[in-house]
């Protein structure tokens, strides 16, 4: 019913950029939100970014002003504009998708993109 597909993770130096795509699809039901999670090795996955579908934005403490997160006009794709990068954002990276459905809001992951940041 729901397909996520992710893109864009991979190995960067302290200081650079990525950007990291989740292409959405789903036969039915209304999206109410999309987003960013991600987990580090011994650690619980904790929110990085999430956008509504009326555009509003959260972000968690540790990347704000440094992450952005938006989509495309369809809303059918979410991106995360990662910049100023530092090793502790090392972390798999999972995209995530509220859709509600006949009075309920189901939760949605992507698979996981790996983003590695060393020199």
């Amino acid at each position: 019913q729901v397909q996520l597909v992710e893109s864009g993770g991979g190995l960067v130096q302290p200081g650079g950029s990525l950007r990291l795509s989740c292409a959405a699809s789903r036969s039915s039901g209304s999206i109410n939100a999309m987003g960013w999670y991600r987990q580090a090795p011994e650690k619980q996955r904790e929110l990085v970014a999430v956008i509504t579908s009326g555009d509003r934005t959260n972000y968690a403490d540790s990347v704000k002003g440094r992450f952005t997160v938006s989509t495309d006009n369809a809303k059918n794709i979410v991106y995360l504009q990662m910049n100023s990068l530092k090793p502790e954002d090392t972390a798999v990276y999972y995209c995530n998708l509220d859709l509600a459905l006949r009075g309920t809001v189901f939760r949605y992951w992507g698979q996981g993109t790996q983003v590695t940041v060393s020199s």
